[in-house]
């Protein structure tokens, strides 16, 4: 070919082989995440000549990574956060802090590491992959749960020290060590404060202006597309704020992609258009995300089970048995009840994509023999395999529990008074968002059929594009809506209440709810000719002049509908004129 093609032939092969492997895995009944994983061994050992390099294909795994996390946060409110605090934070810290010591023990004492290497391998190990906690939660229709929302809310946490982790690393490679490249010392001789006050200045930076200027401003960008009615468009907007935001935090805040696409959906949560954004990203999250997968497979070298199957076995157990024994103990000893442990202790016998960047910066930094990448990624490799089955495991247990009263009472519900209040916690944030929503909302598409049949005949797409035209608003008894000689502004569809058309201090005619007026102006281009004024509280929806004209253009058979009322009513003035001329007209209201 005359051009190089190795990241398409990357993209093409990994999708055909996780296809194919994948379908083999489900008849098999495993995971499909395992022919993925096999699909990634498979090009990475036979046909890594045709495909592009680990690091261009980890960058093709970010984005699934970026897109998969912030459907996440779209699904994830602020309350959300804050309500499983006191269960994440701490519980994350402690877990990160024993898991390491676990890990830095088996190095140093059994294959005689030095303390660096021992701490590196420590940290990779303790650190489980957001990405694969939430396709085991999605499999299950967990994410939404009080104990999804936890394990979810424990490895953000996670998540965020270990931002704090990357950045300390150089300043203490040299006192651990290992040595700085060239290319880091400036980061390497900087001072532990420093480095500490500068992350957590950028972090705290991020968060802030992402909380404080994202929700005023993204919900209102996706609504102004989202008005033009343009699919494309919308499902472009947003890419643009997830893989944008999450690129800009990592280049301005040095949050990783993860963190900066998980809090730009957080923010876009409390929108309107939160769940059409995660329908219209749905399918590029899930292709992604199979890149992830394969990725992983690729940087894995299978000849290290052989060379090193103890060290294999070591680094699985403390990965499978480790972490989960160490979570189930930090979960019952914060009193919740023994599902939620079970839970949070599936969740993280597993590792990710933290894990790889922290072997390979201790490898970089000389602090962990190169050795300590294949094993990182054979226990991640292994862990992510067998992860669904932990879940399935998990299951079962939770189900011989509630199936037996007496052990249920025990470790259920004597330890359930705080697991209710944060679901209470959880329950009050939904409810208050939901309410926020509906706030804004005025109809959906079939409530819009139903108060006005005019609408009929649009599919339900262009039906919610109108809504988002529409200006909700009230009237109270004797207010007038339009006032006779004005300009036209707006066309008005009466959702509740009655209103009275006059002209000339003479009533016309009522309109009821389902009705609309004020498009006889708007279709002449003349003054208001008529009164209209509430005879009860009214709730109506204002469309502007402008978007009225785009709107009648664009939809002939709506605009022959308007045309023919209009013509109707314009019948019904002149008669009334012409009563009035002859004196035969209503008197004077």
């Amino acid at each position: 070919m005359p051009h190089d093609v190795s990241l398409i032939a990357t993209i093409a092969l990994g999708f055909v082989l996780a296809f194919g492997f994948g379908f083999v895995a489900n008849k098999l009944r495993l995971p499909p995440l395992v022919g993925y994983l096999i699909a990634g061994v498979v090009m990475g050992r036979w046909l890594p000549d045709i495909t592009a390099t680990h690091a261009m294909t980890g960058q093709l795994a970010d984005i699934g990574v970026m897109l998969l996390m912030f459907g996440v946060g779209l699904h994830f409110s602020i309350p959300d956060l804050m309500a499983v605090r006191w269960v994440a934070i701490p519980g994350a810290i402690c877990q990160i802090v024993v898991a390491t010591a676990m890990g830095a023990a088996m190095a140093m004492y059994f294959w005689g590491w030095s303390l660096g290497a021992g701490l590196v391998l420590g940290l990779s190990l303790s650190v489980a992959s957001t990405v694969v906690l939430l396709k085991a939660l999605d499999e299950r229709n967990a994410v939404g749960s009080a104990n999804g929302r936890i394990a979810i809310g424990w490895l953000i946490v996670e998540d965020l020290a270990m931002v704090v982790v990357l950045v300390l690393l150089p300043a203490f490679a040299e006192m651990l060590g290992g040595h700085v490249p060239a290319a880091a010392h400036t980061a390497g001789e900087s001072s532990l404060l420093a480095s500490l006050g500068t992350t957590a200045v950028k972090v705290s930076a991020f968060v802030l202006i992402l909380l404080f200027f994202g929700p005023k401003v993204m919900p209102w960008l996706l609504r102004q597309v989202a008005r033009t009615g343009s699919r494309e468009l919308f499902t472009l907007s947003v890419l643009a704020v997830s893989l944008g935001i999450a690129f800009g935090s990592a280049e301005l805040f040095d949050v990783s992609f993860a963190l900066g696409a998980f809090f730009a959906g957080v923010v876009l949560s409390e929108s309107d258009f939160s769940h059409k954004a995660a329908a219209n990203s749905l399918p590029l999250q899930d292709a992604f995300a199979v890149l992830f997968f394969v990725s992983v497979g690729m940087l894995f070298d299978p000849s290290i089970l052989i060379r090193q199957p103890a060290m294999v076995a070591s680094v699985v157990a403390l990965i499978l048995v480790g972490k989960a024994l160490v979570a189930l103990a930090i979960v019952g000893v914060m009193g919740y009840p023994f599902t939620t442990a079970l839970t949070v202790a599936g969740a993280l016998a597993q590792i990710g994509e933290f894990s790889f960047i922290l072997a390979g910066l201790g490898v970089t930094y000389g602090l962990m023999p190169a050795e300590g990448v294949n094993l990182v990624l054979a226990g991640a490799l292994i862990s992510i395999t067998a992860n669904p089955l932990v879940f399935a495991g998990v299951e079962r247990i939770e189900n011989f529990i509630r199936e037996r009263p007496a052990l249920k009472a025990k470790l259920e519900d004597s330890r359930g008074e705080r697991f209710d209040r944060l679901r209470s916690e959880l329950e009050v944030a939904r409810l208050t968002l939901e309410k926020k929503m509906h706030a804004h909302k005025t109809f959906s598409p079939e409530e819009l059929v139903s108060r006005f049949p005019l609408f009929a005949g649009l599919t339900p797409e262009q039906r919610e594009t109108l809504i988002l035209h529409f200006l909700p608003k009230t009237a109270s008894p004797g207010e007038r809506i339009i006032r006779s000689g004005d300009k036209a502004e707006a066309a008005y569809f009466l959702s509740t209440g009655e209103v009275e058309i006059s002209v000339y201090g003479r009533q016309i005619s009522k309109l009821g709810a389902g009705s609309f007026f004020g498009e006889m102006a708007l279709l002449s281009g003349e003054r208001r000719s008529a009164d209209v004024t509430a005879l009860d509280f009214c709730k109506y929806l204002a469309l502007s002049q402008r978007d009225f004209r785009r709107f009648v253009r664009k939809y002939p058979s709506v605009y022959e509908q308007v045309v023919a009322l209009a013509k109707e009513r314009g019948n019904m003035n002149r008669q009334f004129l012409d009563d009035l001329a002859h004196g035969t007209a209503p008197p004077l209201t």
